[in-house]
């Protein structure tokens, strides 16, 4: 009885919040603008503030004329300063905290601002709406009757020159309100544990016994989990172990292809999944309706949003467009600017947008090639700077190559699949994938994250390609000459497969 009361007064607490959410569906573009210049009178006496004239700025027009766009790699000595002690750079409140997320072409990871306006009207209100929106959609919930088991990244937090770094989830946790505690698993003691092997024992034991009626997490990670519950249980599916499971909230990395695994893990029809799209830089948008694949963009978390078309793209040299202009169904890069202190920054990501009114989105991709389906954040510069290195070593030289992922199955982890046409191959495939996977490690965090004792992402898996593999694929195909180009990475078996089958 107690456990229902509890679940009647925290959904009744949330449903308010819809109202808030309606003002900013009926009003986006007044939302947006004065968003923007609270943001702009907010940091005119920080240093970026001065340089750009922020005291003068009255509009969009001359905000976006006097602000350069910015990627990482420019900012990077701003924050480097920051993380050093100064203050009043580009935010007018103290940051203490930096989001460590995978890296650069120049760096191994980035270290992104999290400013306390940030980490409440941004990160924590984020949580509350993505419980809102679907206790709104779903009366009937029981959600709060049990608890809901989150699964970080890595999550330990660790003190830098005054300043504090770690993955986005332990900065959040340690920044909860004591009380959250008590609805959530496991415990924050479990939660903020570094490594993996003892974390997921240790969350297994603290959670088999609960009542969970939600789960929120990456996939890929989330999958590793629900399996090893299994064989700790005995059990044939979640459900066995927790009858009460009703939605699972996810984020991170391409669904659909974990989308069927999960239906055998927790097979009933009922089920609900909610997408998220959140980063280090700020949470953007989630999913507000039940069964849709479309996200809600949330335009009142202190972030102000500009697009860049795809087919001008030009990276720091764009022109960008206000949210009040962009059109359905181009692809566009995202500009951001927020509550954390990050002025016109480029995240990376590319979206469409499927409606206008309200303004939905559906992710595309990277402005850079990538694969992601792990949540390791591989970019082209990685893998050609991985290949260099282990040719390096190894004394091969590479002519063509793709890559693809191999997916999870229900017992093995997932991994990169290398098609590779040496011009002149290395004595031993062994000894250059162990290199490659190596050079891969030390150069992006998180693929290092993911390989941690082959929980997520095991040994790349490298075929020696026949001479002219490459060619007679992009012959039979018609892509040959002009402008086409053997795609690198992609999140899809399609062009390995295609290739392996010639």
């Amino acid at each position: 009885m107690a456990f229902q009361i509890i679940n009647s007064i925290i959904s009744w607490f949330l449903k308010k919040r819809k109202h808030q959410i309606e003002l900013f569906l009926k009003y986006p573009k007044d939302v947006q603008e004065e968003l923007l210049l609270k943001l702009i009178n907010s940091a005119k006496n920080t240093a970026i503030g001065k340089e750009y004239g922020f005291s003068e700025i009255k509009n969009y027009t001359q905000f976006s004329t006097n602000t350069p766009i910015q990627q990482y790699e420019t900012f990077e000595p701003l924050i480097e300063r920051c993380r050093k002690g100064e203050q009043h750079l580009f935010w007018n409140t103290p940051i203490k905290w930096f989001a460590k997320s995978s890296g650069t072409t120049n760096s191994k990871s980035k270290f992104i601002p999290v400013s306390d306006e940030a980490l409440e009207y941004c990160h924590m209100k984020a949580g509350k709406d993505m419980l809102c929106l679907y206790i709104n959609n779903n009366p009937k919930t029981q959600l709060f009757t049990g608890k809901g088991l989150r699964l970080g990244g890595s999550s330990e937090v660790y003190q830098d020159n005054g300043s504090y770094f770690g993955d986005l989830s332990a900065i959040i946790i340690e920044n909860m309100p004591f009380w959250a505690d008590f609805s959530s698993a496991p415990s924050q003691e479990v939660a903020l544990m570094s490594d993996w092997e003892t974390k997921m024992d240790a969350i297994i034991n603290e959670t088999i016994h609960e009542n969970i009626t939600s789960l929120a997490g990456v996939p890929s990670w989330m999958l590793v989990l629900l399996n090893r519950i299994l064989e700790k249980t005995g059990k044939e599916n979640i459900l066995e172990v927790w009858p009460n499971l009703e939605v699972y909230f996810h984020g991170g990395v391409n669904f659909n292809p974990y989308r069927e695994q999960f239906k055998k893990l927790i097979p009933n029809p009922a089920f609900k999944y909610y997408e998220t799209y959140n980063a280090s830089e700020g949470f953007f948008a989630i999913q507000d309706r039940n069964h849709s694949k479309e996200l809600l963009l949330m335009l009142d978390y202190g972030i102000f949003y500009e697009f860049i078309p795809m087919d001008a793209y030009a990276g720091e040299n764009s022109t960008a467009i206000p949210l009040s202009k962009v059109e359905k169904n181009v692809n566009y890069a995202i500009l951001i600017t927020t509550n954390g202190g990050l002025w016109r920054y480029l995240i990376g990501d590319t979206v469409k947008f499927t409606s206008i009114e309200p303004y939905r989105i559906k992710i595309t991709g990277r402005t850079k090639h990538h694969l992601n389906v792990f949540g390791e954040e591989l970019i082209i510069e990685n893998a050609e700077e991985g290949l260099r290195l282990a040719c390096e070593k190894t004394g091969a030289s590479v002519l063509e190559y793709t890559v693809g992922p191999v997916f999870m199955s229900d017992k093995s982890s997932g991994a990169h699949e290398w098609v590779i046409e040496f011009y002149n191959p290395p004595k031993s495939i062994e000894y250059f994938t162990e290199m490659l996977d190596n050079a891969l490690k030390s150069l992006n965090s998180d693929y290092e994250a993911k390989r941690y004792q082959n929980m997520t992402l095991a040994l790349p898996k490298i075929h020696i390609a026949k001479k002219g593999l490459f060619y007679n694929w992009l012959k039979e195909n018609g892509k040959l000459g002009g402008q086409h180009k053997v795609p690198r990475l992609s999140n899809s078996r399609k062009f390995v497969e295609e290739l392996l089958a010639l």
